[in-house]
């Protein structure tokens, strides 16, 4: 499994400021994605008629690769439906998963999801 790093924030703007600072401390773009109610990302490519239902099966696609976080992917997408934001990164070493979890401590997430085995 890939490791998969997903932090909530209450702000888009503080999400949005947060994947800048991942692609300026190396993370390619298309390793790190913003979900919101103003930038549904790839969320977007879910399969559902509205918002609700994409965001869920987004979540659920990222999180459902181990059973504990099935409960914690409906949460997630509960919560951006109601206007939090989550930016998940996808790191691939040790090093990039201490330097995400820095950047996204740092700037005072609301819950993380860490799936890294």
């Amino acid at each position: 499994m890939t490791p998969i790093i997903v932090a909530l924030y209450d702000d888009y703007g503080i999400a949005d400021r947060v994947r800048t600072d991942l692609v300026a401390d190396g993370f390619p773009t298309d390793r790190v994605e913003l979900t919101s109610l103003l930038e549904t990302g790839q969320a977007d490519a879910q399969p559902g008629d509205a918002f609700a239902a994409r965001v869920a099966n987004y979540f659920h696609t990222l999180l459902d690769q181990d059973e504990e976080h099935h409960a914690d992917a409906e949460d997630l997408a509960q919560r951006v439906r109601g206007g939090n934001s989550a930016i998940t990164v996808h790191p691939r070493t040790e090093d990039e998963i201490d330097s995400a979890r820095q950047i996204l401590h740092r700037n005072g997430p609301l819950a993380m999801e860490e799936i890294l085995h």
